[in-house]
């Protein structure tokens, strides 16, 4: 069995954020619905878990990008000169 961080790393190769996102949306629909079995839910409660930790794993790397985009030191504008 691997890790959390692992697992959704794994995932996130193969699942976009959207897609995870939409997936997880529809896995609480039916969650909420009710309708299931003990065992269904269960597998649904694990599949949206899942899902979370690759929408999590997305989310967390975008800040990173952003993060290190925002530290960098701005660069002159070429246009930018004085009068």
């Amino acid at each position: 069995m691997t890790d959390d961080g692992t697992t959704a790393a794994a995932a996130a190769g193969t699942l976009g954020y959207e897609q995870a996102r939409d997936e997880l949306i529809e896995v609480v629909r039916r969650l909420e619905a009710g309708g299931t079995t003990l065992e269904e839910s269960l597998a649904l409660w694990e599949r949206g878990e899942e899902l979370a930790k690759v929408c999590r794993h997305w989310l967390e790397g975008a800040r990173a990008r952003l993060d290190a985009a925002l530290a960098r030191p701005e660069e002159p504008s070429e246009a930018g000169g004085t009068d």
